[in-house]
């Protein structure tokens, strides 16, 4: 099984950059991973939500396989600690799935387009975080995953 993580918008904080590249390092040693991104979209002041969330829902399904397995990472989402969701990925790796892809909307959400394709939403927080910050966090969670799976030392209990 491989992960993608779809995300909208580029990230131009260098330390963020530093340390998802970090986290993404680390993931490789477990799984093949990647991360796309969807450009922001441009002259959007004379679209509305609605136009620009469908916008951004072409571009994210232009990005999906129709084998994949798609979860939005979404505020109304299940949660999960991280010990459930390192089994929450077992799960499917269990499950003989070539792809499992998160996706990350852009700042006013998915379109229904996005929503219809979905096979689940999880949510990080019920906070609200960037959607730069999003990407270091779940990248972190997997990789964190990852290495309660294997009973390695990363994640204290």
């Amino acid at each position: 099984m491989t992960i993608k993580l779809i995300a909208i918008g580029k990230t131009d904080n260098k330390q963020l950059i530093q340390l998802i590249d970090n986290y993404m390092k680390r993931l490789s040693h477990y799984i093949k991973f990647s991360l796309e991104i969807i450009p922001d979209l441009k002259n959007t002041k004379n679209l509305s939500e609605t136009q620009q969330k469908d916008k951004e829902g072409e571009l994210i399904l232009g990005k999906i396989n129709t084998t994949d397995v798609v979860i939005l990472l979404d505020e109304n989402g299940k949660q999960f600690d991280s010990v459930s969701f390192s089994s929450y990925l077992q799960k499917h790796m269990n499950s003989g799935i070539k792809q499992l892809v998160f996706v990350i909307g852009g700042p006013y959400g998915f379109s229904e387009g996005i929503y219809k394709k979905a096979n689940g939403k999880i949510s990080l927080s019920k906070m609200t975080f960037s959607h730069q910050m999003i990407r270091l966090f779940f990248i972190e969670q997997l990789y964190r995953g990852f290495t309660i799976l294997k009973k390695e030392p990363y994640h204290h209990r």
